[in-house]
């Protein structure tokens, strides 16, 4: 028994396009939509943070993971000690940035930065601190209003939404 193929007629080969076509825009359809918008930016890690500070003039150096400036077991693994200076500060101060790891842990243990800044500080009048969720940074003072200003922006924007 001889097979014979069958040529679809010119009618009927139009459906197919079109029934593929519409197949395909239902497939494309389902995986949702392209995002043209940028996504929102999330929080910086140090190396976000201190380009953001010597973007704005301030030097950083002597840095050390782990100087929370005190023996808190729960902030040492959050803290960053570091020395900065520049604009209007011209002798290096000693900072300590904490890095908490979203919103809840920057609003559960924001506090206890006050608290492990009585051990470092030593002019209750003059110290400094900054904070702008997840990052919270504290140090002696004065600070020259330039060089907290320059601080505060840095930290606003390395904190993203602050999640």
């Amino acid at each position: 028994m001889p097979t014979t193929t069958r040529a679809w007629p010119p009618h009927a080969r139009g459906t197919r396009f079109l029934v593929l076509v519409l197949l395909l825009a239902v497939v494309v359809a389902g995986c949702g939509t392209i995002s043209t918008s940028p996504p929102a930016p999330t929080p910086a890690d140090f190396q976000g943070i201190a380009t953001e500070l010597t973007k704005r003039s301030i030097v950083i150096d002597r840095i050390v993971s782990g100087d929370a400036g005190c023996d808190d077991p729960v902030l040492i693994p959050t803290a960053i000690g570091f020395d900065a200076s520049g604009l209007d500060q011209a002798d290096p101060v000693r900072i300590y940035l904490y890095v908490f790891r979203n919103r809840a842990s920057f609003e559960r243990l924001r506090a206890t930065v006050d608290d492990c800044a009585r051990s470092f500080v030593t002019d209750p009048e003059t110290f400094e601190t900054a904070e702008q969720s997840p990052y919270v940074v504290a140090g002696q003072g004065p600070w020259g209003p330039e060089f907290e200003a320059a601080v505060r922006e840095a930290l606003e924007v390395a904190a993203g939404t602050g999640n």
